[in-house]
């Protein structure tokens, strides 16, 4: 059976034919949180339940443990600086990783009380710091430890970049999840994997705009999964949403029509850019680490779809 599968002639000038999906790696438990560092040429991610984060060389195709323990980090992503920001669900909190190799915590709680189990994470171009919060790792001790929700609710926050405040910009979700932005930052995506609580409810993606000043405006539903769940997911210079989903690799067009996907055959967990081109495709599923090289490149390098498509030709 083919691993690649076209829904839409969109999807067709956005892969490369005779590209095949690699495994560079298997041992885990549970894979998450894939974060590539283009000065050192390596990738970093979360084996979640066996409490580490391990390293891809992409020059030599070695792999290493990063950091043990990891404090059952989940999300990881590159800050604008090459610094790794990790949500950590055993402490529950997010943290910076400095150049010096130090651990700087950036949030561990809201109006005073803890947070449930930070869980991905990205950064905008004005510096600040936006990640979901369900409660994940407080909900038994296999990815983190039993605990009771502090704050009462699974929110998405902003961290301010200048005063260290932490704001809840999304209260409306059940269990928030991946997150991303548009190219042009004018729409903030949110996952939602309520249906892990809520039996019967929709796993989605909902399209926030982000209006002048920074506040976020009413949503829209943007995907409904067709199969298993969505998780983490990425957006490439032309606006489409690289998403897991189930044990395949979704793409949506801007419009949210599903394009094409990449069959992995394991629960897929989360993705991301790579590459010297940031063209490489980096899948974290179940127990592996997968990669795939695809016609695009990551958003938020390259600037909005436009200035993409004179690129493209």
């Amino acid at each position: 059976m083919s691993e690649i599968i076209i829904h839409d002639e969109r999807f067709s000038r956005l892969i490369i034919g005779h590209a095949k999906l690699e495994r560079l790696w298997t041992g885990g438990r549970w894979l998450e949180g894939p974060a590539y560092f283009p000065a050192g040429r390596y990738l970093v991610w979360s084996d979640i339940p066996n409490n580490r984060l391990m390293r891809f060389d992409e020059t030599d195709g070695s792999v290493s443990v990063f950091r043990e323990p990891s404090q059952n980090a989940n999300g990881n992503t590159a800050d604008r600086q090459g610094r790794l920001i990790a949500c950590e669900h055993l402490t529950r909190r997010v943290t910076r990783t400095e150049f010096d190799g130090t651990v700087r915590v950036l949030a561990d709680r809201f109006e005073g009380k803890r947070l449930n189990s930070p869980n991905d994470v990205v950064e905008k171009s004005d510096g600040s710091i936006w990640f979901s919060d369900p409660s994940y790792g407080i909900d038994g001790d296999y990815e983190g430890e039993r605990a009771e929700s502090e704050i009462g609710g699974s929110y998405v926050y902003r961290l301010d970049p200048s005063t260290g405040r932490v704001e809840a910009m999304i209260r409306d979700r059940v269990q928030p999840n991946g997150l991303a932005f548009s190219p042009d930052e004018s729409i903030l995506y949110v996952v939602d994997t309520g249906a892990s609580h809520v039996p019967g409810l929709p796993v989605t993606i909902h399209a926030y705009p982000v209006e002048t000043g920074g506040s976020l405006g009413a949503p829209s539903l943007f995907a409904t999964c067709p199969d298993g769940f969505y998780d983490g997911f990425r957006v490439d210079v032309l606006g489409n949403i690289w998403t897991s989903a189930g044990r395949s690799v979704h793409c949506l067009a801007p419009d949210g029509t599903l394009i094409g996907e990449i069959r992995i055959g394991e629960i897929v967990g989360n993705l991301c850019f790579g590459g010297q081109k940031h063209n490489r495709l980096y899948i974290c599923a179940q127990t592996s680490l997968y990669a795939y090289f695809i016609n695009t490149r990551a958003a938020a390098l390259f600037g909005p779809p436009q200035a993409a498509a004179s690129r493209h030709g």
